[in-house]
């Protein structure tokens, strides 16, 4: 399996994260995509190759306009306010207001931002559209025929909507691979969120479409971000009805609870006969994670790999979650690893 990486991913190397009421180091940090990227190289899984650019198109094929300006250009805005730190929201607009500030830095950065937990930094937008260019340059080599491709993102993806960044995620990776496949004729696409953290971006970005399947299986975001979004009664609306599943699971879940979901999902996914299959695969469902609350071992990931291919889809995975560094390459290689022995 081929794996797409962008040195990029460096560009955006933040110092702060809310948690707790303090500024701590980021748990979303570069060194993660270094350490799979090693793995990658030790098991000798395949080919390493750069991305291809693709421009900003395919972006707006998913997010707004307006968000991708804001984008652009928030740090030099930041910066130009006389800001001494990095972009870190702190208003919002809650229920019952419903203006879009188009001035004030603090006012834009509050309207475009789930939460406090993920600043913007000198970089950001150079990252976040090099891994865009990491997915689509992956998405481009199973729509040309390969079994499978490993677009290695970071920043992530799945938690930013069509106007929203935040979870570390600033452009949705995944979502605009998917769109991809059917401006280039895919009738359907199933998409399998992995990750611990419910895929919320993904899931609004399609929520009343007919031609997508976006299913996460994940923590209980009554108790876990995202919080607002990710519970099992969200099956869709309008064309959309029924096709979107979440599967929420309690704190302490083994693989052996897990794996169940996977099953049911599984059939869902060959039921809906997609024309491929998008994986935002996040391996922060590992037991040593530190914001996560599932018990999966590192032997696990072979399982899930194995599950995967076993679908016989055109397979495209992107890179999501996964904050224990130390075991992010293993677990990661070892979803790879099993998906390949599937034959």
């Amino acid at each position: 399996m081929k794996t797409i990486y962008s040195p990029l991913h460096h560009r955006r190397t933040a110092t702060s994260e809310l948690d707790g009421g303090m500024l701590i180091d980021p748990h979303e940090r570069p060194s993660r995509a270094e350490t799979i990227l090693g793995r990658v190289k030790d098991q000798a899984l395949g080919e390493i190759l750069d991305p291809e650019p693709f421009g900003v198109e395919p972006i707006l094929r998913v997010h707004t306009p307006e968000y991708v300006e804001f984008l652009e250009h928030c740090w030099e805005e930041w910066v130009a306010a006389g800001k001494p730190g990095e972009a870190i929201p702190q208003f919002w607009p809650a229920r019952g207001m419903r203006q879009r500030p188009t001035s004030d830095i603090d006012g834009k950065l509050g309207y475009y931002a789930l939460g406090a937990d993920t600043s913007i930094t000198e970089g950001t937008w150079e990252a976040a559209r090099a891994s865009v260019d990491v997915a689509l340059t992956a998405q481009k080599l199973v729509a040309n025929g390969e079994r499978a491709a490993f677009a290695l993102c970071r920043p992530p993806g799945h938690h930013a909507a069509a106007d929203l960044f935040g979870g570390y995620c600033f452009f949705n990776n995944a979502a605009i691979a998917t769109q991809a496949f059917l401006d280039q004729g895919a009738k359907r696409v199933a998409i399998l969120d992995v990750d611990f953290h419910h895929g919320n971006g993904t899931q609004s970005i399609f929520y009343h479409r007919n031609d997508v399947l976006t299913i996460s299986l994940h923590g209980d975001p009554d108790l876990v971000f995202p919080h607002f979004l990710g519970y099992e009664d969200e099956t869709g609306e309008g064309a959309g009805e029924g096709h979107n599943l979440n599967i929420v699971y309690p704190p302490g879940t083994p693989f052996s609870q897990w794996r169940e979901g996977l099953d049911t999902v599984c059939q869902r996914i060959a039921a809906f006969r997609p024309d491929a299959l998008v994986v935002p695969l996040g391996v922060d469902t590992f037991e040593g994670d530190p914001i996560s609350f599932f018990k999966l071992k590192s032997e696990d990931y072979l399982a899930v790999g194995e599950r995967l291919g076993q679908l016989g889809l055109p397979t495209l995975f992107t890179m999501e979650g996964g904050y224990d560094v130390e075991a992010i390459g293993v677990n990661v290689a070892n979803v790879l690893k099993g998906f390949d022995h599937a034959r």
